[in-house]
């Protein structure tokens, strides 16, 4: 049972993760895997936009993606792509990535072997983990300019869009608890939290949404 407490925690986090940046013209788009085929869909819009001549596909599977996408997700979102129009000499795909660092730099090495100069990186993710991905690249990839994008919609509509409460909470939190550790262990910048969003987050931890924290904690 998922409480209007909860509900009311998982949007401020939902708000805080959101980096609400105005989109602009950029080198390329990176479309960083998940579950959500959104992000490919988001990054073929860009594309068609004129936001980006190009996409980099990132990522592998994980435990939540490789039953529904067991080609890997770079791949899947690849086929989203081209459905959606996109031409297959515009897309890259990056199938070896495994978390949020590994999809930049190996993004980054892979347009670096294509000869690819890139001044700025539209990243493209899922609502909730903009900021999580904003503050990796910025790490991994501090000389380039970062636009964070993704589809434009609420919390109560990403649910019934996953069809997930728990599941998406679960992520939710699970990306608030890296923006708090990650810093320290070199993985991104620090980002600092209003005491709100650190007490939603308290809060949500401790009714349960856990699945998706790392160990140290």
């Amino acid at each position: 049972m998922i409480s209007a407490q909860n509900w009311a925690d998982a949007e401020q986090l939902w708000e805080y993760q959101q980096m609400h940046h105005e989109l602009r013209p950029c080198s390329v788009a990176i479309g960083l895997g998940s579950h959500d085929l959104g992000v490919a869909e988001v990054a073929a819009d860009l594309y068609t936009r004129g936001m980006a001549p190009l996409i980099v596909f990132t990522g592998a599977t994980s435990r939540t993606t490789r039953e529904r996408m067991p080609r890997g997700e770079a791949e899947h979102y690849r086929e989203r792509a081209l459905e959606l129009g996109v031409p297959d000499s515009a897309i890259l795909v990056e199938p070896e990535a495994r978390n949020t660092g590994e999809n930049i730099r190996f993004s980054r090495s892979l347009l670096a072997d294509k000869g690819v100069h890139i001044e700025s990186v539209l990243l493209v993710s899922k609502p909730y983990e903009e900021r999580r991905a904003y503050a990796t690249a910025r790490k991994v990839w501090p000389e380039v300019e970062v636009v964070s994008a993704s589809a434009p919609m609420t919390l109560a509509e990403y649910v019934d869009s996953i069809q997930d409460p728990r599941l998406v909470f679960d992520m939710l939190v699970g990306a608030q608890q890296r923006l708090l550790i990650y810093p320290q262990q070199g993985f991104m910048t620090h980002q600092a939290t209003p005491p709100a969003v650190y007490a939603a987050y308290e809060r949500l931890c401790s009714e349960g949404f856990a699945s998706r924290l790392v160990a140290d904690r």
